[in-house]
């Protein structure tokens, strides 16, 4: 917990989740500091009682909203010291905000290498670090003249997207077409990779890896979109784990060298002599979504959002290794039907015993927004076990069951 040196500073933090992603109380003495919070009407009911001030938004990514909210919490507590945001979505906000209200921490130039996804890649690329080949894709002449020099099939995505939102797999030039009439902004353009998908999720001290783990993605975040079930396996095979702890190492150091929170995802493949070979996909500086900050700290006792709050305040992250315990995992079902929609039946409970050691499933009656992320989707379920095979063999189980049915809400 950080402690209150400097009495009374006030913190302002950004916070759009209804479940409890994070334990500001334990992260932030709220009698030490004036600790506020801009939130919206799904996030309010998970704020701490002992916030000192709220202020609630339609949208947590809506920087004029914000500010403005910012703005009248500083009118009753005084300028802020601190903004925190631990949320992908907010992460901009926040860095504009520190920028503007000249706060210590990220700003929104220091942002742009995890934000901006064809900066990411080419700050990796200049580390030597294998990468998919990439461009710039303002419209779709420029992804038929990728297509012409790389071939088919590629990737199309926004620069700046999350969770998978607008994510394109084009597979010949008639898939052009799927552009059009879809919102400008920044897109890129890469080549496809068909190896499986891990992702790592750690801390990077500034000059080395702290606690770190890798998994394997059942399914992709891209199927999801598309309504597949959406799982992940830690990885317990240390003939993969020793070459990936170097690519993560280097990813780290290439994109630092200040201490980061990472969700880094790679291709793992094999290499000619039959080795581990990794390209990297992309990375954030925040906490891995879904129900990875949950298994963190309910199976590894590590709490990788107390970690990233303490990089937000300029305080060291904790340091050191995880001991191989119990391997986790977890899974996410897609709603039937699109969002907003009401749970009209269910089919009970997923299995237990062998099943998930916690499960997030709707009530019927519940409506379900369209909120994006995922927080808000049919189902949610955590896993914990001895090795890699049972945790996946549970998580099979559960996949099975058939879950949610969901009619559509008007508007």
């Amino acid at each position: 917990m950080i402690s209150g040196r400097t009495a009374r500073a006030h913190v302002v933090v950004l916070h759009r989740w209804r479940d409890r992603y994070a334990d500001y109380a334990r992260y932030l003495d709220h009698d030490a500091f004036v600790v506020t919070y801009v939130t919206t009407e799904l996030g309010r009911r998970s704020v701490p009682g002992r916030a000192a001030g709220v202020a609630r938004v339609a949208a947590t990514d809506d920087f004029t909203e914000v500010r403005a909210a910012v703005a009248g919490l500083a009118a009753r507590f005084g300028p802020p010291r601190h903004v925190v945001a631990l949320n992908e979505g907010d992460l901009d906000t926040a860095a504009a905000l520190r920028g503007e209200l000249g706060c210590g921490g990220q700003d929104s130039a220091a942002l742009a290498r995890f934000r901006d996804k064809l900066t990411m890649v080419a700050a990796v690329a200049a580390a030597g670090l294998p990468v998919p080949a990439t461009a710039d894709a303002p419209d779709a002449a420029a992804v038929a003249a990728f297509a012409a020099r790389h071939g088919w099939p590629l990737v199309v995505k926004p620069r700046r997207g999350t969770a998978s939102r607008d994510v394109l797999v084009m597979r010949s030039p008639a898939d052009l077409s799927r552009l059009d009439g879809r919102p400008p902004e920044p897109r890129l353009v890469q080549t496809y990779v068909a190896d499986p998908i891990l992702h790592v999720d750690g801390v990077w001290t500034g000059d080395a890896l702290g606690p770190w783990r890798a998994s394997r993605y059942v399914n992709t975040c891209l199927d999801f979109a598309e309504g597949v079930p959406l799982g992940s396996v830690e990885v317990d095979d240390p003939g993969l784990l020793g070459p990936l702890e170097g690519f993560t190492a280097a990813v780290g150091a290439a994109l630092g060298p200040a201490p980061w929170v990472f969700h880094l995802e790679v291709f793992a493949g094999t290499g000619p002599s039959g080795a581990p070979a990794f390209v990297f996909l992309e990375a954030g500086a925040r906490v891995g979504g879904a129900e990875i900050p949950f298994v963190w700290r309910e199976v590894h006792g590590f709490d990788l959002m107390a970690a990233a709050v303490d990089i937000q305040l300029g305080r060291p992250p904790a340091a050191g290794s995880l001991p191989y315990g119990e391997t986790a995992g977890w899974l996410l079902l897609p709603v039937p039907v699109a969002p907003p929609c009401r749970v009209v039946g269910c089919d009970g409970p997923a299995p237990a015993g062998d099943g998930p050691y916690a499960q997030v499933v709707p009530r019927v009656g519940t409506v379900i927004p369209r909120a994006g992320g995922y927080e808000h989707v049919g189902a949610r379920f955590r896993f914990r076990g001895p090795s890699s095979r049972e945790v996946e063999a549970a998580l099979a189980r559960t996949a099975a069951w058939a879950g949610l049915r969901c009619e559509p809400v008007p508007g």
